[in-house]
């Protein structure tokens, strides 16, 4: 194969696989609807994007192209619909990531809350205490600048995504699994098919599965030794102790694990759902033999992911904080957090559902956890990203049974005039569609 064309190519995994076939000497090119950052730092790297279902821009020569895909593009795209039908080598993403992992050790984050920084934490560990490793992320890392990091060695680490069941396509020799809750119901259909995936892909650990305490997977699901972790609670394998929190928002505590205790470990992210994901990788690195120094070093040293409690603004009665949280346990997580490290001061949380599908399914929990932390909502409309508009599921449908003290919905296009009319506390931009392309214009008018 001389060419690697990707359908979806500004997708955090895709994007990842892209830069990775452009670093082994591929020509990578590729569609996206929109133009984001990504797609213009991928543009940037000597990649070739373009915007429009065009297909003269897929290299021509069928024997020499493979196409990679995902299953979050319609299946009507006429480029896609092309390459199936011209008889290209097609390729979904997964099972593309699931052959690069083949044959490599491993290391495998799964859960649908708190994998992408957890993943990202344990490939800056692996970097900055010198063991090294290649990683394919679901996020930007803020030390490197990129979510794919490319080593000698034989280490791998990948952020194993439960949608459509990709994280099937992995082996790990070390997996941590973070959380098992409903998601993806147009997938799944139930959390009960939802915690039969994850139980499936315990089954393909081979060596240890690190699961947080209470998880309903077991030993009974794997060959591999199965260890727990958790925040605070001693009957995990791994848990912090000793727990300071600053007045700044970072915690410091010691870390209990199986064979001692690391002290004074101060991860250089703000939060307690911070701390748990800092309990969970320390776990896979401890379990891979890496030395404690390095590790407690290394956490210390960690600047972060994008869009993951990401601080834009902090001065002095005005702060601005920007969250990927696109699901109730992530949204609950993410607020109790910050409620935690502003427990007096006026917390207004914009919030921008993603999916129809999601909302639908998971309105009353949204509820539930937008009404619990926050001061002032202000909700946006469904970001739809793959799916088309569902009779009856709008915002109002979480809007409605939101008890906090001040509420609004609005059209996303409102949201800058509703702001500047807004006394700002502490401002938080929650969601996974295209909230982020406010970040700048929110930032410049607080800052």
């Amino acid at each position: 194969m001389k060419y690697v064309y990707f359908i979806g190519i500004g997708g955090i995994g895709m994007s990842a696989i892209a830069r990775y076939y452009k670093a082994k000497g591929f020509v990578v090119g590729g569609y996206d609807r929109t133009e984001s950052d990504l797609t213009r730092e991928l543009e940037s790297e000597g990649i070739e994007v373009h915007y429009d279902d065009d297909i003269t821009r897929i290299p021509s020569d069928r024997e020499n192209t493979m196409v990679v895909y995902t299953p979050a593009i319609p299946a009507d795209l006429h480029e896609l619909r092309y390459v199936f039908d011209q008889g290209y080598t097609v390729v979904k993403r997964s099972k593309m990531l699931g052959e690069i992992t083949r044959g490599q050790r491993c290391l495998a984050v799964a859960g649908t809350h708190g994998k992408t920084t957890t993943s990202t934490l344990v490939s800056h560990i692996f970097t900055a205490s010198g063991e090294g490793c290649s990683a394919f992320l679901g996020g930007i890392s803020k030390n490197y600048g990129t979510n794919l990091l490319i080593s000698m060695n034989d280490v791998v680490v990948a952020e194993a995504d439960e949608f459509d069941r990709s994280f099937h396509q992995l082996h790990p020799e070390i997996a941590v699994i973070t959380a098992m809750d409903a998601d993806h119901l147009d997938i799944y259909g139930d959390l009960a098919h939802v915690h039969e995936a994850f139980r499936i892909f315990a089954s393909q650990v081979s060596g240890t599965l690190i699961k947080k305490l209470g998880l309903p997977v077991g030993e009974a699901d794997t060959k591999a030794r199965v260890l727990t972790y958790h925040a605070t609670d001693p009957a995990a394998d791994f848990h912090a102790r000793n727990i300071r929190l600053d007045e700044f928002g970072y915690y410091t505590f010691d870390l209990k694990h199986p064979s001692g205790v690391i002290s004074d470990i101060r991860p250089g992210v703000l939060g307690r759902v911070n701390m748990e994901n800092s309990v969970a990788a320390c776990a896979i690195a401890l379990t891979y033999g890496l030395p404690a120094d390095a590790i407690r070093d290394a956490v210390g040293s960690f600047k972060g992911v994008r869009r993951r409690l990401d601080v834009h603004v902090n001065r002095p009665g005005c702060t601005y904080i920007d969250d990927y949280a696109h699901h109730p346990e992530e949204l609950a997580a993410a607020i109790g957090s910050i409620r935690e490290i502003f427990p007096e001061r006026k917390i207004t949380a914009i919030f921008q559902p993603h999916l129809y599908t999601r909302t639908r399914d998971l309105a009353p929990d949204f509820a539930r956890a937008l009404s619990r932390g926050i001061d002032k909502l202000i909700l946006l409309d469904i970001y739809p990203a793959r799916e088309l508009p569902i009779e009856g599921v709008t915002s109002k449908i979480i809007f409605d049974d939101v008890t906090v003290p001040e509420k609004v919905m609005i059209a996303r296009e409102e949201l800058m005039d509703c702001l500047k009319k807004e006394n700002i506390d502490v401002l938080v931009t929650f969601g996974a569609g295209n909230i982020d392309r406010f970040i700048p214009e929110i930032t410049e008018l607080l800052g």
